[in-house]
Parts: structure tokens; sequence; C-alpha cells
């Protein structure tokens, strides 16, 4: 009877030396998720390379929210090249989108009227991107708002703005091989 209740406390020592093990895993994880999760509501840098698409993600945030919009968009095409999920995926798209709409905002209506041609390109791009995020994520419904709201900002007609005509004339020349 000795023996077995000697055997039976090694087996429940041992159970209890991997159980504590166990949890100061658990506690290491949680804080470094927790300093993860912390950096990220603080718009600071995540610095763990445990995390390089958080990392890249924040990054390509951080571009967008300093206004560099264009570096944001590439950015954030670059986590599009390391094969997300397709709900990743439709959240890189959204940010994509929002980004090339701000940046159509800010850009300069020519004097008469007419959207320059970066606006427009932008615009159209945004548009695709808003379009890929409800694609690869229907039920986003901030992502149905934003292309309500850029269709809303793009008219119909946007029209390309008049090309200045060139100065010189050639109708003297002849059309054809001579």
């Amino acid at each position: 009877m000795v023996k077995t209740l000697h055997k039976s406390n090694i087996v429940f020592a041992l159970l209890l030396i991997i159980g504590l093990i166990g949890s100061a895993y658990e506690i290491y994880q949680y804080n470094k998720i927790l300093k993860v999760n912390q950096a990220i509501r603080s718009d600071q840098q995540i610095s763990d390379v445990a995390y390089p698409y958080l990392q890249k993600f924040a990054a390509a945030y951080a571009q967008g929210k300093k206004g560099d919009y264009k570096h944001a968009v590439q950015t954030y095409g670059q986590l599009l090249d390391t094969s997300p999920s397709p709900a990743e995926q439709a959240k890189i798209q959204y940010n994509i989108g929002n980004n090339l709409f701000t940046f159509g905002l800010i850009r300069r209506i020519n004097d008469d009227g007419t959207l320059q041609d970066e606006a427009r390109y932008a615009y159209s791009q945004a548009k695709i991107a808003y379009e890929q995020s409800l694609r690869l994520s229907p039920q986003s419904l901030p992502a149905k708002f934003n292309l309500s709201l850029l269709n809303s900002v793009m008219f119909n007609n946007m029209k390309a703005a008049p090309k200045e005509q060139s100065t010189m004339e050639l109708s003297n020349l002849p059309i054809g091989l001579p």
C-alpha cells in the first residue's frame, strides 16, 4: 500500500509540475499578446518580430494616418503578397480603398470644375478595392458605406479634363505613305 501511495504521489507531482509549466507558458503568451495590443492601441510600431504581419499592417496604417497614402497603399499591397486569409484580404482591400479615397479627396479640382487625373485615378482604384473587399466579405458594413459614399462623390459623367490642343497645325501634311 505504501508503494502505491508513493507511486501515485510521484504521478500527481509530475502532473502538478506539468500544469505549472503550462500555466507559466500561458501567462508568458498572454503578456506578449497584451504588449502587442497595447502598441496597436497607442499607435506605436510593433517591435516583436514574432508578429511580422501585424508589424507590416501597423506600419501601413501609420503611414496612412500620417498622410503618406501612396506608401500606405504600397505597404498594404505587400501584405497581399503574403497570401493572407480571405478575411484579412478583405481588411487589407478595405484599408487600400480608404487610403485611395482620402488621397482622391485631397486632390484639387481644376478651374473648370473637372477632377485632376490623380483624383480620378485614385477614386477608380478605391472603388475597385472596396468592391474586392465586399467580394471577400459581403457582410462588411463599413466597406458598403464607404463604397456608397465614394459613388456619391464620384459623379456619373466623370470626364477627363480637356487636353490642350497642340498649337502646331498639321493639316497640310499628306495622309498615308508616299
